[in-house]
């Protein structure tokens, strides 16, 4: 292919874990675009009720077992329910950043990285436990900021 042709060809996104099973405030569009009103923030992408670390369970939004990715967006229910946002990548130096800070509605948006290639539901549950002492102090936080309002 030519560099010209590599140039113009469209970017394609990666596939998105959706939940089938998720209610759409909608007739004419996904649960993810339209929440029903009491509905958690990622409602509508695919949660995997498996992986659950402390007492936190991890969410998908790109579909690492449909496609193999090095990189993704995700997200995390903490004990008492509430969700934060991973936008996670594949590498050995650790990193755990803040993109979008914690709101009403969920205690942030962090940049990760993991360890395990996302191949298995077993490296997930590791990838998780590698970030749950972040996870947990930056939940923490949040919780006490909210409680104290």
């Amino acid at each position: 292919m030519t560099k010209k042709r590599e140039e113009s060809k469209p970017a394609t996104g990666r596939p998105l874990a959706l939940d089938p099973l998720a209610e759409s405030a909608s007739q004419t569009e996904p649960a993810f675009l339209a929440r029903p009103a009491d509905a958690p923030v990622y409602h509508g992408f695919k949660v995997l009720s498996d992986i659950v670390v402390g007492g936190f369970t991890f969410g998908k939004i790109t579909d690492f077992e449909s496609e193999t990715c090095d990189e993704g967006d995700a997200f995390v229910i903490a004990p008492d329910n509430s969700r934060a946002g991973l936008v996670w990548e594949i590498s050995d130096k650790p990193r755990f950043h803040e993109i979008l800070g914690p709101e009403a509605e969920r205690w942030g948006v962090w940049a990760v990285t993991f360890p395990n290639a996302m191949t298995s539901r077993e490296n997930v549950r590791k990838n998780l436990e590698s970030i749950l002492p972040e996870l947990k102090k930056r939940w923490e936080e949040w919780r006490r900021l909210n409680l104290s309002k």
